[in-house]
């Protein structure tokens, strides 16, 4: 289906309803007991700092996510087939089924890696930051990362050397209001985390991450910036609808509070936005969320019909291809005793 607008915020919809879709989809997955491994952490709620933040970056930039990362990696052109196939384990997925959810990376599209320690991929935009100087490639490199990481003193290390370097990066701090089971405003003594930026020389932004055309007007500005070698740091403030993790049922909340949050859902604002300003009636809409929710239950299909990595792939893509792979224990203790006889 096509829509004859030209509003910026009918472009970005349908990329934050496929992500919602999209982790939907990863949360069936695990119920069905065909995700590999037992931790999943979705970023439903937190799409439009995917999407505003994904939307004002070029081919050729590159980034890294945390462990919430799915929608990210969408917003920056990842195929969700291979990526549900990674989340399953399958040799069809990004990394042949070895990374899962929480270490996707594919350096074609730019992404260098998801991390599943707190604040652990952030230094590496200050080396493609750096790299990107030295070959006057014109791209910016962001760190994608959680309010967590904000205590990790790895962040403060990195925003150092880009502001003392001049680089183009941009840390993009997604404040979904928790680090695990702890609220911001019980880890820290001032939650407007955009201040942080100041002291080391960062422009420090803060922004409503309900707003989807709020996150990509500054999130151009920072990372247009970036570009001219004026690191920045932007906090987008979201909610995150359910816990940390797939099985959290997240006890440290209230209904009330949970209830609250929903209300800045990014995806429904964006939809009644669209809807009150005559850009797009309810029933386009409508059938534009059948169609990608067509094509997301198609994701599980693929990911379930993948093949399972074969056992001699193990050390694939670990060791140098000229190394000889490492004898297994297995096979090691079955040539000890052989040689014993």
């Amino acid at each position: 289906m096509e829509t004859q607008t030209n509003s910026r915020l009918a472009e970005l919809y349908p990329m934050m309803r496929r992500i919602r879709t999209f982790e939907e989809r990863v949360g069936e997955l695990f119920v069905r007991g065909q995700s590999a491994g037992s931790m999943l952490h979705l970023s439903i709620g937190e799409e439009a700092a995917a999407v505003g933040v994904g939307a004002a970056m070029r081919d050729g930039d590159t980034f890294t996510t945390h462990h919430r990362g799915h929608g990210v990696f969408l917003a920056r052109g990842a195929d969700p087939r291979l990526m549900m196939a990674e989340i399953a384990g399958k040799e069809t997925g990004y990394c042949s089924g070895k990374g899962g959810s929480m270490h996707i990376a594919d350096m074609k599209l730019g992404h260098l890696g998801a991390n599943a320690i707190v604040g652990g991929g952030i230094p590496s935009v200050v080396g493609a930051g750096l790299a990107a100087r030295h070959k006057r490639s014109d791209s910016v490199s962001v760190a994608f990362f959680g309010d967590g990481a904000t205590g990790q003193g790895v962040l403060y290390e990195s925003m150092n050397m880009a502001a003392l370097w001049r680089l183009p990066v941009l840390f993009v701090c997604i404040n979904n209001q928790y680090g695990m089971g702890t609220r911001i405003d019980n880890a820290t003594a001032d939650p407007d985390l955009y201040k942080r930026a100041i002291p080391f020389g960062l422009k420090g932004a803060a922004v409503d991450g309900s707003d989807v055309e709020a996150v990509a007007e500054i999130a151009g500005e920072m990372i247009g910036d970036a570009r001219a070698g004026k690191p920045g740091f932007l906090v987008v403030d979201c909610y995150r609808f359910y816990g940390h993790a797939r099985m959290d049922k997240s006890p440290y909340r209230d209904d009330a509070e949970e209830s609250e949050g929903r209300l800045r859902d990014p995806v429904i604002k964006a939809r009644e936005t669209l809807i009150s300003r005559g850009e797009i009636d309810g029933s386009s809409l409508d059938e534009m969320d059948q169609n990608i929710a067509a094509e997301m239950d198609a994701t599980i299909d693929f990911a379930a019909d993948a093949r399972e990595p074969q056992l001699d792939s193990i050390f694939d893509d670990v060791y140098d291809p000229s190394t000889p792979p490492p004898e297994s224990v297995r096979g090691r203790l079955a040539r000890i005793l052989g040689q014993s006889q």
